[in-house]
């Protein structure tokens, strides 16, 4: 790869790293809207063992949803990727404006791919999650709405 190619697949993975945290960021505010939602609105209605067991799983899978979109958004510096303003912070300001000091753009591709790819595994999966509480708290809808007609 040329220097070019890598300068732009360096910031390709970086763009990519702030719309997962983007996406991550917005899912979560969801999650926490249905779960406030949810369990105020479960306060109103009369709940039997199915819908509570149903439910409850349904909010089950959102608190876990959520915990992996904490996971995909939590800040990572211990260092594991080269390079970062954990790295800058034990320079002193000759080192980082050094001109001899040049930045392997090729291994922190690498590095910010993978954590790019961490990262978008853990909202896969959230999203996952999301969508099987909706049904979950569908169905236990469902059963109360079967139980109120």
């Amino acid at each position: 790869m040329s220097t070019d190619e890598l300068t732009a697949a360096h910031a390709e993975v970086r763009a990519e790293i702030t719309r997962t945290d983007s996406k991550s960021s917005l899912l979560l505010a969801f999650v926490g809207a249905v779960l406030a939602g949810t369990t105020s609105t479960a306060q109103d209605v009369p709940l039997t063992t199915p819908t509570c067991l149903v439910g409850g799983a349904g909010l089950v899978a959102l608190l876990v949803a959520a915990w992996l979109l904490l996971q995909a958004v939590r800040p990572n510096i211990r260092g594991g990727a080269r390079g970062g303003f954990v790295a800058w912070a034990t320079l002193t300001p000759q080192q980082i404006a050094s001109p001899t000091e040049t930045r392997d753009l090729a291994t922190d591709v690498v590095a910010l791919s993978r954590i790019a790819v961490a990262k978008y595994v853990l909202l896969c999966r959230a999203v996952d999650l999301v969508l099987a509480a909706g049904a979950l708290l569908l169905i236990a809808a469902l059963i109360i709405l079967g139980g109120a007609l």
